[in-house]
């Protein structure tokens, strides 16, 4: 019995000592990646972002720094250096293996790159052959380890003060990472930026700091909510000219709509594919009440007008359509859902006076939309204010965040309410909640005119940004979102009936197409490969609430009880316990 005792401690002993050595190498490849960075990786300025320079990281390099960083810190975070150990409440060695994958991704992307559009590796410095090789070091290293996830710790309990300016400082630099990828000058810099950010970000929940993060959110909810909506709010003041809030305005538009589609798909589980169309209802009806001279009505309504009629006009539009078809289901309502939207976009290009009467000006539209005046205020001048000047798109983005944060006011509220409860009864077993005494087809209704009325107040702002409105902008699908297409995998991508699911949904599948414009032609294939692979390891979404993370990932195993416990004739699994 000793000798076995002395034996495993030995062995334990060993493979600790082991454990030690391998993050040491991952520690210092993380340095060796940090110090390539310094290094020029090129020796001409032909590739974007500058790459020649010594002792000054630019473009692509910087991202390569940012990860190599990271790498060492959650390295020496494992040694439990310094009290660095809060940095991974759940283990360290999942985290290492994401981070050191991030920078080995980045620096490979970089070299690879070069390597293609300069015509050889002949074009790259010593620099770059570095970079690649210290890159790859933390990699080999990291799938050495053993795995030392744990159950996070109760952490330690700190003053209210700190754990706010742990939330303001979180919100801060979830803004300035948000920026950076919006202000993004080339798509190799996207293409970098987007493996950094993605790998960071799935080490961070892999360590449990997000879980942590959202603990202290949940604590301090109307202080975490302030310091999104302040995040948000400062994104035009970073802005010089209005070349990237353009992007940022349209995301808004986009994510928006996507929230809106989300109480009909996400909590009634309605599956529509013709809900651009609502869009397209509030932007004609915004524009044609506009005052422009394209306008086949002589009136010219102010902002709040235009903006009640876009809704109530979609919202008779909902009921109209939905009234004869929600007592359909599944592939039968999706169906004529989409038959809906293609009637919306031929009917539109029908009324021009030729084909049918002289209302939206056909395949033209209507053109010269105004800008926006509410109170004197020209949304389409620039404007001084705490000395920042704010251009037209930067007035326009202010304008969504509003709609957007009456959106989520409305969605949050009505999925917590009575008739949210039933829209989530209706999905999970629509008979079985008529059973249980709810009007399915009235609770149906009510979803679609909400989320229909939601979209039209999205368009009435669309209609005024874009400044004329075409029947090509709201089709099924199409090269340019938002469409329904789009819309539909915003919602699924992010996680049906949350609300930041939707959001980040939409911000992803907006920005790579604006970015990555060489992706333009081959969009919907990539979109369709990263849905089914969606579908295969994350069918929940990338945020998914917990009914929906235990729905679908359930075990066909027999349930056994636990250890120590009574047997009582049920199972208890340690997921159910």
């Amino acid at each position: 019995m000793t000798t076995d005792t002395t034996t495993v401690k030995t062995a334990t002993a060993d493979t600790g000592a082991r454990a030690d050595l391998f993050r040491w190498i991952i520690a210092a490849g993380g340095l060796a990646t940090v110090a390539s960075t310094f290094m020029s990786w090129t020796y001409t300025d032909e590739f974007p972002g500058d790459l020649t320079v010594y002792g000054y990281p630019g473009g692509l390099q910087v991202l390569t720094l940012v990860a190599g960083l990271l790498t060492t810190l959650y390295a020496l975070a494992a040694q439990d250096f310094k009290g660095l150990r809060w940095l991974a409440p759940t283990g360290t060695t999942k985290a290492l293996r994401l981070f050191a994958l991030g920078a080995f991704g980045t620096t490979w992307f970089t070299v690879v790159a070069i390597a293609v559009e300069l015509g050889g590796v002949v074009n790259l410095e010593p620099g770059g052959f570095v970079a690649a090789v210290a890159s790859a070091i933390p990699v080999a290293a990291a799938f050495q380890l053993p795995d030392d996830t744990r159950k996070a710790r109760r952490p330690k309990e700190l003053p209210s003060w700190a754990e706010i300016l742990i939330i303001v400082a979180a919100f801060a630099i979830g803004l300035f990472v948000v920026t950076y990828g919006i202000d993004t000058e080339y798509a190799e810099l996207f293409t970098g930026y987007m493996i950094t950010a993605g790998f960071a970000i799935a080490a961070l929940f892999k360590a449990g700091l997000m879980a942590r993060l959202s603990a202290l959110t949940a604590k301090y909810r109307s202080i975490a909510v302030a310091a999104a909506f302040v995040a948000a709010a400062a994104f035009p003041f970073t802005q010089n000219t209005d070349q990237f809030t353009l992007i940022a305005v349209n995301i808004l538009i986009f994510a928006t709509v996507a929230l809106g589609l989300n109480i009909v798909v996400g909590l009634a589980g309605l599956l529509d594919l013709g809900y651009v169309a609502f869009l397209g209802v509030g932007a004609y009806t915004a524009a044609l009440v506009s005052g422009t001279t394209a306008s086949a009505f002589d009136v010219q309504f102010p902002f709040w007008a235009s903006v009640l009629t876009g809704g109530a006009v979609s919202l008779v539009f909902g009921v109209v359509i939905g009234a004869p078809t929600l007592r359909l289901r599944g592939d039968y309502l999706a169906i004529v859902t989409l038959g809906f939207g293609e009637i919306f976009r031929i009917t539109v290009g029908n009324l021009d006076g030729v084909s049918g009467p002289q209302v939206t000006n056909g395949p033209n539209g209507v053109p010269n939309v105004p800008d926006l005046n509410f109170f004197g205020y020209d949304f389409g001048e620039s404007h001084t204010i705490a000395g920042f000047e704010l251009g037209s798109y930067a007035n326009y983005y202010l304008l969504m965040l509003l709609a957007m944060i009456l959106v989520i006011l409305v969605f949050s509220r009505a999925g917590s309410s009575r008739i949210g409860r039933a829209w989530v009864a209706i999905r999970e077993d629509e008979t079985a909640a008529t059973a249980m005494g709810i009007n399915g087809f009235r609770v149906k209704l009510i979803a679609f005119a909400l989320g229909a009325t939601l979209a039209g107040l999205a368009g009435t702002v669309q209609a005024h940004v874009q400044s004329t409105v075409v029947p090509e902008m709201y089709v099924f699908a199409g090269p340019v979102p938002p469409n329904s297409a789009f819309l539909l995998a915003a919602v699924i991508l992010g996680g049906m009936g949350t609300i930041s699911g939707p959001l980040i949904g939409a911000t992803l599948l907006y920005m790579i197409p604006a970015k990555l414009q060489f992706l333009q032609d081959y969009q919907l294939l990539g979109f369709g490969i990263a849905l089914i692979l969606l579908m295969r390891f994350r069918p929940e979404g990338l945020i998914a609430n917990r009914r929906a993370q235990l729905e679908y990932h359930e075990t066909d195993q027999l349930d056994v009880p636990e250890k120590g416990l009574p047997d009582t004739g049920v199972g208890i699994t340690k997921a159910g316990a």
